[in-house]
């Protein structure tokens, strides 16, 4: 049928929190931006038939299934979208490339860099096509800032600092989850450092050499929602490191998963010689820009607030100030791994940068175990 756009049809793995957000990422995407094809739900996958056939009704998939292999072998499946728990993002991933399907996959790409390098070197002898969710990157700010790096208009970049706190393990009585599994990667620098280490390359570009430190604050947590019966937590709740750049920046960043009061603390601070940038996960829509250039009596951190001057924010709304959320950021990630699957060029983060990532976390984990600065090389 003439006009009639070929249909790429969506496996989701997953269907928690993530899972519940990638379906927005691809319902919005596909409205917002023009794509040389249209988007089919196919099929939805969880750990038992009633969870994934409730996630097929509220999510508007075609399909249900409790055996994620099923989307392997389904010819109408060009995507397979991974929101499982990190233990299993590479046997999922390895799968699906070995059946020639594109895939987007959740942060941490996988518990070890050893096992996100197979990944990536998989994906990259087959063609494939693979996306990392380091949604952040895509907030229109981000890509301001590392614009105005970029041109020269701070002068020298001379440091860092990046933070993602949040609170939602602050509390003693939260049990113990598959978060707190050591074999998942670790934890809150697996969990939220990851995506402050993403931001601090992304910005700043290569790291070269950390200094870290990890620390459990609650060593005992419920085994259950309830229960009395606790068990030792092998995982970090707070990570804190120093970081060299390649470029010869200096820096620090902090990953907290009990910051009390703190729901969205993925902040950054780039100081340079002319001027200096500053941003907050709590104000998402935000930019701070501090010049030298400005004459006395007037310096000062002002606000440059997202608008249609600032790509993709416009095909969103095109009245500036009217802010984007959380999930528009998943659609502009979408939207980036669609058109890289359609040939319009590879954007990321994709398998590659996710391994980058995994490599400093693993650095800052050997470094706090045995104290001392650890050098990539």
């Amino acid at each position: 049928m003439t006009g009639v756009s070929p249909k790429i049809g969506l496996g989701l793995i997953g269907s928690g929190f993530m899972g519940k957000t990638h379906v927005f990422g691809f319902a919005t995407a596909q409205r917002v931006f023009d794509f040389p094809f249209k988007l089919d739900f196919a099929t939805v996958c969880d750990v038992d038939e009633a969870s994934a056939e409730a996630a097929r009704q509220s999510f508007g998939f075609r399909r249900a299934s409790a055996d994620w292999r099923s989307l392997l072998k389904d010819p109408e499946i060009d995507i397979v979208d991974i929101t499982a728990p990190n233990v299993l993002h590479k046997e999922m991933a390895l799968a699906a490339i070995a059946a020639g399907k594109h895939v987007y996959c959740e942060k941490p790409l996988a518990p070890s860099a050893a096992e996100a390098l197979e990944m990536t070197e998989a994906a990259e002898a087959a063609g494939i096509v693979t996306q990392v969710g380091f949604n952040y990157l895509k907030n229109p700010m981000f890509a301001l800032a590392r614009d105005m790096i970029a041109s020269g208009e701070l002068g020298e970049i001379r440091s860092f600092r990046g933070v993602h706190a949040e609170d939602y393990m602050a509390d003693a009585n939260q049990p113990l989850t598959w978060r707190h599994d050591p074999a998942g990667g670790g934890g809150a620098l697996a969990d939220l450092g990851s995506h402050v280490l993403a931001t601090a390359r992304f910005l700043l570009g290569p790291i070269v050499s950390v200094m870290g430190t990890c620390k459990t604050l609650i060593p005992e947590r419920p085994t259950a929602a309830g229960s009395r019966e606790t068990a030792t937590v092998q995982t970090e709740d707070v990570a804190q490191a120093f970081v060299n750049f390649e470029n010869g920046a200096t820096g620090s960043v902090e990953a907290n998963w009990v910051a009390t009061g703190r729901k969205m603390q993925h902040d950054f601070e780039v100081y340079g010689s002319k001027a200096a940038v500053a941003f907050s996960g709590e104000r998402l829509n935000e930019l701070r820009f501090y010049s030298m250039d400005d004459r006395a009596g007037l310096q000062g951190f002002r606000t440059i607030l997202a608008g249609p001057d600032h790509a993709p924010y416009g095909d969103f709304c095109v009245a500036p100030g009217h802010q984007l959320g959380f999930n528009d950021l998943k659609a502009i990630e979408v939207r980036d791994f669609l058109n890289a699957i359609a040939g319009q060029g590879l954007v990321g983060p994709d398998f590659r940068e996710g391994y980058e990532v995994q490599k400093l976390v693993e650095m800052l984990y050997r470094s706090a175990a045995e104290n001392r600065w650890i050098s990539l090389s």
